[in-house]
């Protein structure tokens, strides 16, 4: 959303990580000047029109790099590092997340601050899906909502689509856990903005808390069975 004041710190780190070649923003319907401080910082900008929300700003994301990649026809798929905007300079120090992933060790990286800043509520939801991907997969995160993550384009391709909104890193631990897929936590000393504790910050924690909620409820294992039956009972209906 708004990060004008600290996207092009963001952008201008991001792009001097190691192995870092392509580094695009996509503007989830800012009204402030994110898409032109990014554009301005060099990277590849796309825009949406309204909020749409992060899951779908990573798959905008996702899909620029793979459409990029096409025409590059010699190249292999670019592994995927997803940060929040709001990194600013501390986003110089994101590189160890890509080490295990290019290595071959790990299919999957998310971040563990080291410094942590005001929670403002978060902590709540952050222990809902923890306890959720544990209660599911038999793994706790130590930050399961951290959004700093490095994948491979497979890893990132089995998920799809992605939990809606802030539903994604929760939805997306688990999906990857039960698809086999192996995950890393990485320490890093990464930061963002801290959280505020207005009613505006409350609220947002409120669409959180209600996006991860969904996520844990359309992972409960049968739901997709029950889905499917459904679906064929529809369709042996509608057929006869």
């Amino acid at each position: 959303m708004n990060e004008a004041d600290r996207i092009a710190a963001t952008v201008t780190a991001a792009a001097g990580l190691p192995g870092v070649d392509i580094v695009v923003v996509v503007d989830d319907g800012s009204a402030d000047g994110t898409a032109a401080a990014a554009e301005a910082a060099g990277a590849r900008v796309l825009r949406h029109a309204r909020n749409r929300g992060k899951a779908a700003a990573m798959e905008t994301g996702a899909e620029a790099v793979r459409l990029i990649e096409g025409r590059e026809a010699s190249m292999s798929p670019r592994h995927l590092l997803f940060l929040d905007g709001d990194l600013a300079e501390s986003a110089a120090q994101a590189g160890p997340m890509a080490e295990p992933v290019r290595a071959g060790t790990a299919d999957v990286t998310i971040a563990v601050f080291t410094s942590r800043v005001r929670q403002g509520g978060h902590g709540f939801v952050m222990a809902l899906s923890g306890a959720g991907i544990e209660r599911f997969t038999g793994w706790r995160p130590a930050q399961p909502l951290n959004g700093q993550r490095c994948l491979t384009r497979a890893a990132f391709e089995a998920v799809l689509p992605l939990a809606p909104r802030f539903g994604v890193e929760t939805g997306m631990t688990i999906d990857l856990l039960r698809r086999g897929m192996r995950i890393a936590e990485v320490e890093v000393p990464l930061s963002h903005r801290a959280t505020g504790r207005d009613w505006q910050a409350q609220l947002h924690r409120a669409h959180e808390l209600a996006d991860v909620a969904r996520a844990l409820a359309a992972r409960r294992p049968g739901r997709r069975a029950a889905a499917g039956q459904q679906a064929r009972r529809a369709a042996r209906s509608a057929s006869g």
